[in-house]
């Protein structure tokens, strides 16, 4: 089992930038695939990003080019650079970590990222 730990949304204008970051409770080597999803009010839960273990990621279309996926092996820890944010990505975004696609894996419990116009 994976506990996952998430930390840094808030509340930010439009066209600024937030991190949100994701602490592992186990060695984020054993860790296939890290991700984050998020779910906006009345919408489906979605993938923004992905990174795997071997260091490729996987960027949703709304988000290539603003938001940066990135894993800190030391602190067993990965974030999501988030830039040039819209209204658009308000949302509850959460953790996730498997270790095969198609597989549901474990969730953080969810930070709230809000843009503002």
């Amino acid at each position: 089992q994976v506990q996952l730990v998430e930390s840094g949304g808030g509340l930010v204008q439009a066209g600024g930038s937030l991190r949100v970051s994701c602490q592992t409770s186990r060695s984020i080597f054993s860790i296939n695939i890290m991700a984050w999803y998020r779910q906006a009010p009345g919408k489906q839960r979605e993938l923004v990003a992905a990174v795997t273990v071997g260091g490729s990621t996987t960027y949703a279309d709304s988000v290539k080019g603003r938001f940066t996926i990135s894993r800190d092996n030391a602190k067993n820890t990965v974030h999501l650079q988030m830039n040039r944010l819209k209204e658009e990505d308000t949302a509850v975004y959460y953790c996730n970590s498997k270790r095969e696609w198609g597989r549901n894996g474990y969730w953080g419990q969810g930070t709230q990222v809000t843009v503002s116009s």
